[in-house]
C-alpha cells in the first residue's frame, strides 16, 4: 500500500531519522563492549536504540491513527542479537497493536453504531415525508415547498453521513492514502450539513414574512428562499475547501481525509451560528406579532383576523427545532476532556441528538401536520370504503330496474 506523505510529514520523518541516527551511534559504541546486541534502527515512526540481546525495548506510541500516545509499544531483541522476526510479514516487525486502547476503541465503535442507526431511521422518515408531500398534489404551496427542501437537505446529509462512516471512518487504508475522493466527500457532506441550518432559517424567515408582510408575492419569496437555502452552504464550502487544501494540508495534525476538526472548521461554524441566532430573533418577533393578533382578534372584540391554526402549528414546530438544531453547538464548550468520567455520556448524547434531528424534522413538519394527516385519512377512507360503495350502488340500481320492470308505466303504483 502506497502512502502519500505530505511535505511536512516527510520533514518530520527526516528530522526523526537524523536524531535517531545520533542515538543509535552512541548506544552502539557502548553496547559493543559487552557482547551481542540488536543494532538500533528507525522504523519510520519510532527510534529503537541498540538493545542488549534477550531484552525488550519499549517506546511511547506515536500520535498517529488511533494510537494512544500514553501507551507503550514493545520490540524484542532475541538471544542471538537480532530483532524479533514476524513470519507472517516475512520481516522484522514492530507490533503496534498495544498502542490501541481496546476499551476506548470498542466504545468508539458503539458510538459510530448509534450514529448509523440514528441516521438510518431519520433517512427513512424523511423519505416517507417527501413521498407523502409529493403524492398529495393538493398540499402544494410555497410553505410545503420550503418543507420539502428542508427534508431534502436533511435526507442528503443523513445519506452522506452513512457513506462517510462506511467508506472512510473505519477504513485505515483510505485514511492513510488520503485520496481526493474522500476529501471531496467531506466537503459535500458539510455542504448539506450547513444547508440543514440555512433551510431552518428559511422556515423562520418564511413564517415571519407571511405573518408580518401578508401581501408579499409568494413566488418571489420562494425564489429568495431557494437562493438563500442552497446559496449559503455552497458559498461557505467554496471558501472552506480551497483555504484548507492550500493552508491546512501541512499544519492540521492527523488531517487524513480531513477527518479531524482543524482550525479551518471555524469557517463552517460561522454560518451555522449566524443562522441559529437569526432564527431566534425571528421567532421572538413572530411570537410578539401573534400575541398582538390574538389580542385584536374577533374573539376579543377586535377587528383583526387573529392567528391561523396553520401559523400556530408552524410556529410551534419551528420553535422546537431551532434549539434542537443548535444543541450540538451549545454543548461544544462543555465537551469533557479525554478520559473524563463524563466523556462517554457526552458522546452518547451528542450522537443521539445529531443523528435523530432528521426524524424530529419529519415528525414536526409532516407526521404531525394537520393538513397531511387529513389527506392521509381521506385517502385511507377512499381505499377502504370504495368497494363497499360500489357494491351498494350496483345493488340499488339493480333493485330500481327490477321495480320498474314489475310495474306498469302509467303510474298506478309508485315506488
Amino acid at each position: 500500500m502506497a502512502v502519500d506523505f505530505s511535505p511536512e510529514d516527510l520533514k518530520v520523518i527526516e528530522t526523526r531519522q537524523f536524531q535517531c541516527d545520533e542515538i543509535i551511534n552512541k548506544s552502539s559504541n557502548i553496547l559493543g563492549l559487552f557482547g551481542p546486541y540488536c543494532p538500533g534502527r528507525f522504523d519510520g515512526w519510532s527510534c529503537w536504540p541498540s538493545t542488549p540481546a534477550g531484552e525488550i525495548a519499549n517506546q511511547s506510541c506515536p500520535a498517529i491513527m488511533n494510537y494512544d500516545p500514553n501507551r507503550l509499544v514493545f520490540y524484542k531483541c532475541e538471544e542471538d542479537g537480532t530483532w524479533i522476526f514476524n513470519e507472517k510479514f516475512n520481516k522484522s516487525w514492530v507490533n503496534y497493536t498495544t498502542c490501541i486502547n481496546i476499551e476506548d476503541f470498542e466504545f468508539r465503535q458503539q458510538i459510530i453504531l448509534i450514529y448509523c442507526v440514528g441516521y438510518g431511521v431519520s433517512l427513512v422518515a424523511l423519505l416517507v415525508s417527501l413521498a407523502l408531500l409529493t403524492y398529495f398534489k393538493s398540499l402544494r404551496c410555497a410553505r410545503i415547498t420550503v418543507h420539502m427542501n428542508l427534508f431534502s437537505s436533511f435526507a442528503m446529509n443523513n445519506f452522506l453521513w452513512l457513506l462517510w462512516y462506511s467508506l472512510v471512518v473505519n477504513d485505515q487504508d483510505v485514511l492513510s492514502e488520503n485520496k481526493l475522493w474522500c476529501r471531496v466527500l467531506h466537503v459535500v457532506l458539510f455542504t448539506f450539513l450547513i444547508s440543514n441550518y440555512s433551510w431552518m432559517l428559511c422556515e423562520g424567515i418564511y413564517l415571519h414574512t407571511v405573518l408580518v408582510s401578508a401581501f408579499i408575492s409568494e413566488r418571489r419569496l420562494l425564489r429568495c428562499m431557494l437562493a438563500l437555502g442552497w446559496g449559503i452552504p455552497l458559498l461557505t464550502t467554496s471558501i472552506y475547501a480551497p483555504v484548507r487544501s492550500v493552508l491546512g494540508e501541512n499544519v492540521d495534525e492527523l488531517g487524513r481525509c480531513w477527518i479531524q476538526d482543524g482550525r479551518f472548521n471555524k469557517i463552517l461554524m460561522v454560518p451555522v451560528v449566524i443562522t441559529v441566532f437569526l432564527n431566534v430573533i425571528f421567532l421572538v418577533n413572530i411570537v410578539r406579532v401573534l400575541l398582538i393578533k390574538l389580542r385584536k382578534g374577533p374573539a376579543n372584540g377586535g377587528s383583526g383576523s387573529g392567528a391561523s391554526r396553520t401559523s400556530l402549528q408552524a410556529l410551534r414546530a419551528t420553535m422546537l427545532l431551532v434549539p434542537l438544531l443548535g444543541l450540538n453547538f451549545l454543548l461544544t464548550p462543555f465537551r469533557p476532556e479525554a478520559n473524563h468520567p463524563w466523556e462517554y455520556v457526552y458522546e452518547v448524547v451528542s450522537a443521539m441528538t445529531a443523528s435523530l434531528q432528521g426524524l424530529c424534522v419529519a415528525i414536526l413538519f409532516c407526521f404531525c401536520n394537520g393538513e397531511v394527516i387529513a389527506q392521509v385519512k381521506r385517502k385511507w377512507r377512499t381505499i377502504m370504503f370504495r368497494p363497499r360503495a360500489n357494491s351498494c350502488t350496483v345493488t340499488t340500481v339493480s333493485v330500481r330496474k327490477f321495480v320498474r320492470s314489475s310495474y306498469p308505466a302509467n303510474g298506478e303504483e309508485k315506488v
